[in-house]
Parts: C-alpha cells; sequence; structure tokens
C-alpha cells in the first residue's frame, strides 16, 4: 500500500510517499480502507521533533514517534480481529491514532476498538468521508475546554484564533450551547466565521481585544497565543481562561457527541483545501505557514 513516511524530524520535504506492507488487524484490531485523512498542526509538530528525543516525551505526554504521519482518517471497515464486537466489515468509520506509530496518511490503518489514547466511531451518514476525517482533532479539542464550563448558555464567550480548526469547532459548539460568541481572527476570515454563527467578529490587526472596556465570561485561546496575565483585563472577575496550551484527552464520550450533533446539523466541518496523498509534502508546507482556515484534508484512493 502506499504511505506518507516520515524516518527522520524536519521540513516538509523529509517525507516520502513509499509502498510499504498492508497491515493485518491482530485480535482487538480493525483494518480500515482509508479514503480520507488530514494534516493538523499537531502532525507538523510531531514531524518536527528528533525522534531520539521522542522517548522521554513520550513518558510525560503518550506521543510516539509516527512512522507513517497522519492522526486523523476516516474510511470503511475492511476486515476485524476475533475479539472485536462493535465494529465489523462494511461499517463506514471516524477516528485518530493517537498514540500509534502508523497514522492515517495512508490506504490502510489498524487501530485498537478500545484504545487509553485514540478514538474510533461510526461515521454519520449525512457527511462525506472527508468531513469525517477532519471532526475528531479539532472538535474534541474544542469541546473538551469547553466542557469545563458548567452551563454555556448566555455566556459571553470570545474565541481567540477563530479560523483555525479548533477556533471553528469552538465557535459553533459555544453557539449551539446558547453562548454569545465574539470571534477573533484576521480580517479576511471574518465573513467565514460569521458564516458558521459568530455573533460579533473582531480583526486582531485592527483591535487590540486585551485594551478593551468589554469584558467576557470565557476567554478561549484556540491557536496558543494569548496569555492569561494579557487577558486579564477583558475577563470578568469569576471568569474562565481556556487555553490549548495544555494537554487535551480524547474521550469516545466527546467523539459521540461531536458526531450527534454534524449528524443533526448543529455543527459543520470547516475545509480550507484538499490535498492527494501524492502532495503531503505541499499539505504539510501550506499547514505549517500557519494561515488554514479550518482544516485540511488529505484524500486517498485505494485500489
Amino acid at each position: 500500500m502506499k504511505a506518507a513516511v516520515c524516518r527522520k524530524a524536519g521540513k516538509p520535504n523529509v517525507l516520502k510517499l513509499e509502498e510499504v506492507a498492508k497491515p493485518s488487524p491482530k485480535e482487538n484490531e480493525i483494518l480500515v480502507k482509508v479514503f480520507a485523512s488530514s494534516v493538523t498542526r499537531g502532525d507538523v509538530i510531531l514531524r518536527k521533533i528528533p525522534h531520539i528525543i521522542f522517548f522521554p516525551i513520550g513518558l510525560i505526554f503518550g506521543f510516539k514517534a509516527m512512522k507513517i504521519t497522519g492522526v486523523e482518517y476516516s474510511g470503511e471497515v475492511e476486515e476485524v480481529g476475533s475479539q472485536v464486537s462493535k465494529f465489523k466489515k462494511g461499517d463506514k468509520v471516524l477516528g485518530t491514532t493517537t498514540g500509534l506509530k502508523f497514522g492515517g496518511n495512508a490506504e490502510y490503518v489498524c487501530v485498537p476498538e478500545k484504545s487509553k489514547k485514540g478514538v474510533i466511531a461510526l461515521k454519520p451518514n449525512n457527511i462525506s468521508f472527508s468531513e469525517a476525517a477532519v471532526l475528531p482533532v479539532g472538535g474534541m479539542t474544542a469541546l473538551f475546554f469547553l466542557k469545563k464550563i458548567d452551563s454555556m448558555k448566555d455566556l459571553n464567550i470570545l474565541v481567540y484564533g477563530a479560523s483555525g480548526s479548533v477556533g471553528t469547532y469552538a465557535v459553533q459548539i459555544a453557539k449551539h450551547y446558547g453562548a454569545k460568541v465574539t470571534a477573533v481572527c484576521s480580517k479576511g476570515n471574518m465573513e467565514l466565521i460569521k458564516s458558521i454563527g459568530a455573533d460579533h467578529v473582531i480583526d486582531y490587526n485592527s483591535e487590540d481585544i486585551t485594551k478593551t472596556d468589554y469584558k467576557y465570561d470565557v476567554i478561549f485561546d484556540a491557536v496558543g497565543k494569548i496569555s492569561k496575565s494579557s487577558s486579564k483585563n477583558v475577563l470578568k472577575e469569576n471568569g474562565k481562561y481556556l487555553t490549548v496550551k495544555y494537554p487535551t484527552k480524547e474521550i469516545n464520550e466527546f467523539m459521540e457527541i461531536l458526531c450527534d450533533l454534524i449528524s443533526k446539523g448543529k455543527i459543520k466541518a470547516v475545509i480550507d483545501r484538499y490535498y492527494p496523498l501524492e502532495q503531503i509534502v505541499e499539505a504539510h508546507t501550506y499547514v505549517e505557514t500557519g494561515h488554514k482556515k479550518g482544516n485540511v484534508v488529505i484524500t486517498v484512493e485505494t485500489k
């Protein structure tokens, strides 16, 4: 099978499209024929970390150097192990390869039915494989942090970095749960963010939100670029500051919530660009610019 292989850390051109052995599922694993995957900011970070220092990092965060890249995927179950009970051949699924060495930027991927780090779920029928492939990471990250709020109803929530993958999901999730959302992004992305439900949109190049008189109940830094100390002037006395700088945890319950929301049309995936698997280097190069809007999809055609 074809796969995007990463044998050393470095720039995007360290990634090579290679022919590798098609995996076979163990008794607790599922073999998925991949139709779509993605390139995330996390994939870029993982690619840059030298494999020799991954061991101590892995002990802390549970990461592994990925020989085949791609943390997200969607596709069709082709084979299941003898101990797999929830999924069957032919099921349409989506999920993550978190904690595994072999990711979703490939024609096939093997994933455990139950994992302490990654998730897998049935794909909602009303979305494409491309939309499904970019739901887990950005969606679960946004939901993980927003779930720290007891109730979002009628709260004034500011989402900083609203045009990224996490930000676009955060805006929609917060709106669904009744919040009044102010989104911060670049001028070129303002109309996009309005279209997904933001009540107010601020261009960060023309207005410094940390120096306004308005105060928010919640500030969610969806890109890791504003600190709690710089936000305190616009945060209410008992307000909550959230940031993606802190680790998250992938939870199957959260994945099910997201699938339910997207199946009911309450949220949607924002997709910036599509690249075929053969253009994995170009996809990484683009994501590394830091200017992607929402998500970047890798399309996979299997024989």
